[in-house]
């Protein structure tokens, strides 16, 4: 795709028409020209919008969506759902993990997520044991990427202890654990996993203050390149920071910015039970918060001050995460939702005046791009050509223009508009369907009758 014409785009000054849009041969844009007539040149109908990065999923987890929608006879929590998640992953094999992550990045492709954040840290086999090749899960990860199309940043995650002051791990975590040595010789797989993967990043992992500790994390830290991203979850259950209090004496990610630091390197996973002060904290480094609206309401996380946090400067984007549900309008739909409730009035996201779906779709654009690297996001000059096509025959975007359609996309549209989605000017969702999602969900249904009924 060299050059076509956009019928309508989003651009970053705001919206578009007859825009030019011409690319080199990797499907990084050239140049972005509004009003260009020329009927020689091939011509998307659909409006377009920047596909937006997904920064944060555990693509194994999407095989067990809904298994853990039935009550216990104790109370339910994350800690109950994470019992759930460690006696479905025992089983799973590399070819497994492959295959549901073709599907679910499938599904990402399907509802406009053009990039995904993968936070991995299933790397060992059921009981333990290092693969032959340290990076096998990961060269699995690259290979779904590869095979769907979607642009991949490769976090690989450090995972040592199962307590915040380095306590014991947990039997089910054994398929997690690392050393530093054997996290330094993870790290350089994952380097050549996704060596020929156009559009890869590599990013480090600390998995959270319960599973490093301070000088582990500032060790893993040297493995990465300056301007590698580095992720972490941090406050994302009350339990934790109880802990944290009590160990370490202050909250998470008041401690994270003490003994490491912060800066725009650093995306914060959850943050859902941060204070202000750590918030403020967390504004004024630069660092962005990563949130997962749809999995922290299905798992009873608690709600991200985001109003708070949206007017103290700080940056977000959106992720998946546990796959429960893959949607980028849902996650931004949740999002504003949950602060609706909080707040009891409506809009409270957007600036008086604005669209609310055009603020947090470029909102997340910003906040993920800088989070998951890969260069800048967005329809710019630079970029990689990453685009949601919308289909302005769908019945929510009826009789609607410019802000509209996307206030429709993600507040109105029960069944997705999303008609086609060019990732680096390939064509990977056509008609609103991704190539390989029906064998892949074939592959997988055979994958969990296994599972589940064997």
């Amino acid at each position: 795709m060299p050059s076509l014409i956009l019928s309508h785009a989003l651009l970053p000054e705001g919206w578009a028409q007859d825009v030019l849009l011409v690319t080199d041969a990797e499907g990084r844009i050239l140049e972005l020209r509004p009003d260009t007539r020329d009927a020689a040149l091939p011509r998307e109908t659909g409006i377009a919008v920047p596909g937006l990065p997904n920064l944060h999923s555990h693509a194994f987890q999407r095989g067990m969506a809904g298994l853990s929608e039935h009550a216990g006879a104790a109370e339910d929590s994350f800690w109950t759902w994470r019992e759930v998640m460690y006696r479905f992953l025992a089983r799973l094999t590399p070819d497994d993990v492959e295959a549901i992550a073709t599907l679910a990045y499938a599904e990402m492709l399907e509802s406009g997520f053009t990039r995904v954040g993968e936070f991995h840290y299933l790397h060992h086999d059921p009981d333990g044991r290092p693969y032959a090749d340290m990076a096998e899960m990961a060269m699995r990860i690259a290979a779904a990427a590869t095979a769907t199309g979607i642009n991949l940043t490769l976090l690989p995650c450090f995972y040592a202890h199962g307590e915040v002051g380095g306590g014991a791990p947990l039997p089910g975590q054994r398929r997690f654990l690392s050393d530093r040595d054997g996290y330094a010789a993870l790290i350089g797989g994952s380097r050549r996993a996704i060596a020929g993967l156009p559009g890869s990043v590599l990013g480090i992992a600390p998995h959270s203050l319960r599973a490093a500790t301070y000088d582990e994390i500032r060790d893993v830290m040297t493995l990465a390149a300056p301007d590698e991203p580095l992720h972490i979850h941090v406050s994302e259950q009350v339990k934790e920071v109880e802990a944290s209090r009590a160990i370490l004496g202050m909250p998470p990610i008041a401690a994270l910015a003490e003994a490491v630091g912060l800066s725009p390197r650093w995306c914060l996973i959850h943050a859902t039970h941060g204070t202000d002060e750590e918030l403020q904290t967390v504004a004024a480094s630069g660092a962005v918060v990563g949130l997962c609206p749809v999995t922290e309401s299905n798992l009873g996380d608690g709600i991200f001050p985001a109003l708070r946090f949206r007017d103290s400067g700080g940056r977000f984007g959106v992720g998946t995460d546990s796959n429960i549900l893959i949607s980028a309008p849902e996650e931004l739909r949740v999002l504003e939702y949950v602060q609706r409730l909080i707040e009891r009035r409506r809009n409270v996201l957007a600036p008086r005046g604005a669209s609310t779906a055009r603020t947090l779709w470029q909102a997340a654009l910003a906040g993920g791009s800088q989070a998951l690297g890969g260069g800048p996001g967005g329809l710019v000059p630079g970029a990689w050509a990453d685009l949601v096509l919308l289909d302005p025959a769908h019945p929510a975007l009826a009789a609607r223009a410019e802000d509209r359609w996307l206030d429709a996309t993600v507040f109105a549209a029960g069944c997705s508009p999303i008609r086609t989605v060019l990732v680096r000017g390939r064509r990977v969702v056509v008609d609103g369907a991704h190539p390989l999602r029906a064998a892949a969900e074939a592959r997988v249904a055979t994958i969990l009758a296994r599972i589940l009924h064997d």
